[in-house]
């Protein structure tokens, strides 16, 4: 792939782009909100349904599972029936699942229907991803990312306010409700909006056996990752009996994937390259960075400071508000110089905005807080817009697919491993103290932040390794563009 090294020149985002974003944030609200809206449910789903904890668990496990089942299958879905088609497919798949998880009627249905919200999920954001860059041609990834980041970011942060609301006032049932306006809206408008695919490869071979090697052993190390802090550690066989198995089917699909005479699941050969490598080394830190603080900040806000679910919700805002102030200044930022420094700048506010956490106690002031997750806000925002810009550049057409499954699945088991070590960390701090001792509960949430912050200082290791300038897209790729245009 031939590339050179140089500073493109400021051009605007074609409005056929900026169409096509739009169109996919808005369905793309659907499963980011509706995650962290279940999660604010479970206690009650649980009373309601008289399920036990370990029944209960898997209205979330089995949607994440059904998730790292089918990542690895939109590749091969967006070359034979097209990014469109199954943009659509995965609405339709989303809103039948919604529908039914509101209906459900015992808590046996409504795992059975998370499920197939999950392999919506698991179906849509890939495609979305793959779409984008596509549509872009290449050009000005940044910006688009910034475009399209936008229900990553405010997913985690309104969604658990928006789910708080919801239950408080209309019962659980409804948090599924609000998928289905947001399905029947995007549906028609994907119809509208989203390019007509063309040259379709009506023979892609689906690697089948390439599946059912890199689709379970995805899964196995995300259920693993979850059941950490269930556990309390890697010392129980339900965390290192599917953590194993995880690992050897991903080793067996390397070395498959390498000798393949089939265009297998995902190419593993992208990360020949430095630069990709690097950046999915800095997308499951980012998941690190972002979900494990993400979990453990609402948490002291009720554990420590004693106040509720959705006022803890609301206290989170200023994180999401600093998240949008940089999102569009990243994208330009990075289109124009590379991600680099970027990245290295967002990690430094990360690291300031979770330093206040760090010594937090049973009374340190709100709005001392509140700045801090601002600042916070800024550096998430900036980070994994930079970082997605960098995995994605230089990149050929038919590349993309598998760039868009490696991508989500580095990030998807960050988020995963961040949520579960920093939980576990709290957990052990806290053995041995009563619940009522706040200060020892405190201590324990300060020692699970000094944690995220040491994940964010190693993230500058791998920093450093990025490419400075962005890579043009190849000739025959841009000749490519140009003729479809």
């Amino acid at each position: 792939m031939s590339t050179e090294n140089v500073k493109p020149a400021k051009e605007k985002i074609d409005p056929v782009v900026i169409r096509v974003a739009i169109v996919l944030v808005v369905g793309a609200l659907a499963p980011l909100f509706d995650s962290t809206m279940v999660n604010v449910a479970i206690h009650t789903i649980a009373s309601d349904m008289k399920a036990a904890i370990s029944t209960i668990q898997w209205v979330t496990t089995g949607y994440i599972l059904a998730m790292g089942l089918v990542i690895p299958i939109s590749g091969w879905a967006t070359k034979r029936f097209g990014c469109k088609r199954s943009y659509i497919l995965s609405l339709v798949l989303f809103l039948i699942g919604s529908v039914f998880s509101m209906l459900s009627w015992n808590i046996g249905s409504l795992i059975v229907f998370r499920v197939v919200q999950g392999v919506g999920a698991g179906l849509m954001m890939p495609v979305m991803q793959t779409e984008l860059v596509q549509v872009s041609g290449g050009r000005n990834l940044g910006q688009t990312m910034s475009i399209v980041s936008v229900p990553a970011l405010l997913g985690p942060i309104l969604g658990p306010v928006l789910g708080g609301i919801i239950v408080s006032s209309f019962g659980w049932r409804a948090i599924f409700w609000v998928n289905i306006p947001i399905c029947i809206v995007t549906i028609p408008l994907s119809v509208w909006g989203l390019p007509t695919d063309k040259f379709l490869e009506k023979k892609a071979s689906l690697d089948v056996f390439g599946l059912l090697l890199l689709s379970p052993a995805f899964a196995l190390l995300i259920y693993a990752i979850t059941q950490i802090a269930t556990h309390g550690g890697l010392n129980s066989s339900a965390v290192y009996n599917p953590l194993i198995i995880g690992i050897v089917l991903m080793a067996l699909y390397i070395v498959y994937a390498l000798n393949a005479k089939l265009e297998p699941a995902l190419d593993v050969r992208l990360f020949k390259s430095v630069n990709f490598s690097i950046s999915n080394i800095l997308l499951t830190l980012q998941g690190i960075i972002t979900n494990g603080a993400l979990l453990m900040i609402p948490l002291y806000y009720q554990d420590v400071r004693g106040i509720s679910a959705l006022s803890a919700g609301l206290w989170m805002l200023p994180q999401g508000i600093g998240m949008l102030l940089t999102r569009g200044w990243a994208g330009k930022a990075a289109d124009r110089n590379g991600s680099r420094n970027i990245v290295l700048i967002s990690l430094v506010a990360v690291t300031i905005g979770t330093l206040p956490f760090a010594f937090a106690g049973t009374d340190t002031n709100y709005i001392l807080l509140a700045t801090a997750l601002l600042i916070r806000g800024t550096g998430l925002g900036g980070l994994f817009i930079a970082i997605m810009t960098s995995a994605l550049t230089g990149l050929q057409k038919e590349q993309i697919p598998h760039a868009s499954i490696a991508t989500r699945i580095f990030n998807t088991i960050g988020g995963a491993f961040g949520s579960a070590i920093l939980a576990t960390v709290a957990q052990q701090q806290m053995a041995g103290h009563a619940d009522s001792d706040l200060h020892a509960i405190a201590h324990a949430f300060n020692i699970s932040f000094w944690w995220a912050i040491g994940f964010t200082i190693v993230a500058v290791i791998p920093t450093l390794f990025l490419t400075m300038h962005i890579k043009t897209i190849t000739e025959s790729s841009q000749h490519e563009i140009e003729n479809k245009s």
